[in-house]
């Protein structure tokens, strides 16, 4: 007995020295990609193309942190590999908030309004909204963790819905005002929102760091979290918080992802596992191999005008349809 469990301890030390090896590897390839993008091929008057390029690679590690992380995070509570912050309506409360403001107040409060208060504006609602939604949901109304999954999923429908037959009412400028928010941006973020997004986002991962050994077994399914003595509500309710903190912070800062999230989490769960110390930093740096190599790829090689946010929602799209007719949802 002794002998087996020796043997399985140092398979899984084995296993798990391997998991970060690889991690280390795709960092030191995001760290290749963001310095061949930023100091490659720069122009005669380098110090406005050094200063736009690391701004842009600025909102991509932050927004790749955010909603790698999050994903990652909403996909353990859940226990479902295809189901995303995005999916689940989060994106489509901040698209809501825009249309209703428009109607509201007019677009000249989008266009006019100082880039900080519009960011704190779109954060608390945004965040606000989700979180106390869920918390209803979840907490105060103990629902089971499917009627919250569906509820997501319906209230997500519904805003979008609602949003689309709101943006036919509008005149063709506003629409434009609008239409420019649905998609994001990483090329003309505001410098001045970088160190506050990057704040809050490493306050909601690191509140999550006492945690990381109760959300490994969060990942096992309720029933075995709970048996095995984890408060998965709590826990569940925390990492919702720090979710709705992270895609409000993001969303705010460079637009709508809906698809990223599911891209790079799936692809770090290959690489090194479902072992949030590992998985969380991984998606990260895959977030930024995607962002900053997609990038430098449209930009240097293929000369396209064509947004990247774009390519990336096309290429998940696809992966959440093959996730979806494989069964890989679990």
């Amino acid at each position: 007995m002794t002998r087996v469990l020796t043997t399985r301890a140092r398979a899984l030390r084995n296993l798990t020295h391997k998991s970060g090896t690889r991690m280390l590897l795709v960092g030191i390839i995001a760290l290749v990609l963001i310095l061949v993008f930023v100091f490659t091929d720069l122009p005669g008057k380098w110090e406005y193309a050094l200063g736009l390029r690391t701004r842009t690679v600025a909102a991509m590690a932050i927004a790749a942190a955010a909603i790698g992380g999050a994903t990652i995070l909403f996909q353990t509570i859940t226990q479902n590999r295809i189901l995303t912050p995005g999916i689940m309506g989060f994106d489509a409360v901040f698209l809501a908030i825009q249309v209703l403001t428009v109607f509201a107040i007019g677009p000249a409060i989008l266009v006019s309004a100082p880039a900080e208060a519009s960011w704190l504006v779109e954060l608390v609602l945004t965040g606000g909204v989700v979180v106390a939604l869920y918390w209803w949901l979840f907490v105060r109304g103990r629902h089971d963790l499917h009627v919250v999954v569906l509820a997501g999923l319906v209230l997500g429908v519904m805003l979008r819905s609602v949003t689309a037959f709101l943006q036919r009412l509008l005149d063709p400028d506003t629409f434009a005002v609008v239409q420019n928010l649905a998609f994001a941006s990483f090329t003309s973020v505001n410098r001045q929102l970088l160190i506050p997004t990057a704040v809050i986002v490493v306050l909601a991962l690191g509140s999550l760091w006492p945690l990381r050994r109760a959300l490994d077994v969060v990942s096992l399914g309720e029933p075995t979290a709970i048996s095995l003595g984890v408060e998965t509500r709590r826990i569940s309710m925390h990492a919702i918080v720090a979710i709705g903190a992270m895609v409000a912070a993001s969303t705010a800062l460079v637009g709508p992802v809906t698809f990223f999230g599911l891209l790079v989490a799936n692809i770090a769960y290959g690489l090194v596992g479902h072992r949030h110390l590992l998985s969380i930093p991984a998606a990260w740096f895959i977030g930024l191999i995607t962002l900053v190599g997609g990038q430098l790829i449209l930009d240097r090689l293929l000369g396209f005008g064509t947004e990247l946010p774009v390519v990336i929602e096309f290429a998940g799209g696809l992966f959440f349809l093959i996730l979806v007719l494989l069964g890989k949802a679990r």
